[in-house]
């Protein structure tokens, strides 16, 4: 071989190696198949009720995930030396003497109308019954300090989707309400269609709950307008534009909820301080109307599998540290509106500057087992160009998931990006990424068992999630957000 040859071969691999990884593989072994199914078969038990937050349950099955995290090799990272972050949610109710009069005909509260939300009113006014106006043609009438009285329809609403029968009586809501709102109606009546007749039985549960906050997050319930619903037989209630009072009484009641947090420490004397923070929900439905003669909504992949998965990666961190430190972060209430999240989001237990990056996963073990979703992966979601390279990159090296794409467009009619626990995150200005496996015909539905979990694609998602964690905790640049990024919905 030539002298400058030679020369040239050396200066390559003096290249190659002086750039390569200067940390170790990833250690993918600790992960285990039967570690995780053992997990998910106690989580998602019906010895939990289905983990409904603001109950005991959640707060039972917070303990188990204490006790499992210690063992799996965390230390407590909650209040005071804990594995605990307790918050307080708020539960806004409407009473049962409130009330509705339509002409002279008195009206029964979740018998013989329904209110969508909690909301403070009294009203005296007339109803206008405005037939299957459609929302651009509004205002074409006089509907100012009047009842605007509609019959509901699915026209321009997407039905590709989970659950359609059950949100029906939302995306109706949205269809109209912003325009009733802006053209000064008091209050908007629902007719029911086909469709939200079958949705009653569903939506009832529902809308008797309320709706949830957390303290110094609170949503308003006191500036939106009332939407109510009444049964298209009854529809000649409003037709000719009667008078209308209606006096709608909320109280609020506190409950406890916690999200349960550990870590595993950094090895690096200066990377130690920096955090990586995994993340998924504990929580779910709990005991709601029978599907299938069952009534325990035990949420194993919703979100149990991420849960599990957690536990797995802590394992493998415990076996194996990584130069950064590894912040658990198990959300409570995240189905009562993400409240665990935006909590933690909002009083970090470690500096907000050294979270470097979330990594989010939320239902990881069903569909195929070559199919996955990255969600904050593709703009306009997308917040961070390194946290979804590593994310790609740890994707190609091993388990190779086909993306589905679709389901991080702004256009996708689940809007899925922003429901779940990265989202506060990424508003505060943390690299965020949420790992999916989508959804399933068995989502918030009692049949989201252990049984009916896809175990080898639960481990596949598990580890894409540790080896891009992994990634994240050992290269000397923590990821940056993208400097103008922006979120719209």
């Amino acid at each position: 071989m030539k002298k400058q040859t030679l020369f040239s071969v050396i200066g390559f691999l003096v290249f190659i190696f002086g750039n390569a990884q200067n940390y170790k593989k990833p250690l993918v072994s600790a992960i285990t198949e039967t570690d995780l199914k053992k997990d998910m078969y106690e989580m998602a038990a019906d010895q939990f009720w289905g983990r409904e937050a603001g109950t005991l349950d959640e707060l039972k099955v917070s303990m188990w995930l204490a006790d499992k995290a210690k063992e799996a090799g965390m230390k407590p990272a909650g209040d005071n030396g804990t594995f605990f972050q307790y918050f307080d949610m708020y539960r806004h109710q409407i009473i049962p003497q409130s009330s509705l009069k339509i002409g002279e005909t008195q009206l029964k509260l979740w018998k013989d109308f329904l209110v969508a939300e909690p909301v403070n009113v009294n009203i005296d006014a007339e109803i206008m019954y405005a037939g299957t106006t459609e929302p651009e043609n509004l205002s074409k009438l006089n509907v100012k300090g009047k009842i605007l009285a509609i019959n509901a329809s699915d026209k321009n609403i997407d039905r590709e989707m989970t659950l359609f029968v059950r949100r029906y009586p939302g995306f109706v809501r949205t269809k109209y309400y912003n325009k009733a709102l802006k053209l000064g109606a008091k209050g908007i009546i629902f007719i029911t269609d086909e469709t939200s007749d079958k949705s009653w039985v569903e939506v009832l549960p529902q809308m008797t709950r309320g709706t949830y906050g957390v303290e110094g997050l609170r949503e308003t319930v006191t500036k939106n307008i009332p939407v109510l619903w009444i049964k298209r037989e009854n529809a000649n209630w409003v037709k000719n534009n009667p008078t209308i009072s209606l006096n709608i009484i909320t109280e609020t009641y506190k409950y406890p909820s916690v999200n349960v947090i550990g870590k595993i420490d950094g090895t690096d004397p200066k990377l130690k301080d920096e955090y990586v923070l995994l993340s998924g929900h504990q929580d779910h439905d709990g005991i709601r109307h029978p599907v299938k003669n069952d009534t325990i909504y035990n949420g194993a992949d919703d979100n149990a599998s991420t849960c599990v998965a957690m536990l797995a990666m802590a394992r493998a961190y415990k076996k194996q540290p990584s130069k950064r430190s590894i912040l658990f972060v198990f959300h409570g209430a995240e189905e009562r509106g993400l409240l665990g999240s935006r909590w933690h989001a909002a009083h970090p237990v470690v500096p907000k500057e050294k979270i470097v990056a979330v990594l989010n996963g939320d239902m990881i073990g069903r569909n195929e087992n070559n199919e996955a979703a990255l969600l904050g992966g593709n703009a306009p979601h997308k917040n961070s160009e390194e946290l979804v390279k590593m994310a790609e990159d740890a994707n190609n090296e091993s388990t190779k998931f086909t993306y589905l794409k679709d389901w991080d467009s702004p256009n996708h009619a689940e809007y899925f990006y922003f429901r779940s626990d990265h989202l506060p995150y990424a508003k505060a200005g943390i690299p965020a990424i949420f790992f999916t496996s989508v959804l399933h015909d068995q989502y918030h539905t009692p049949q989201d068992e252990s049984e009916n979990i896809n175990y080898k694609k639960l481990y596949k998602m598990t580890e894409w999630m540790y080896r891009t964690s992994w990634k994240v905790a050992n290269e000397a640049e923590r990821p940056k957000v993208i400097s103008n990024f922006t979120l719209e919905r």
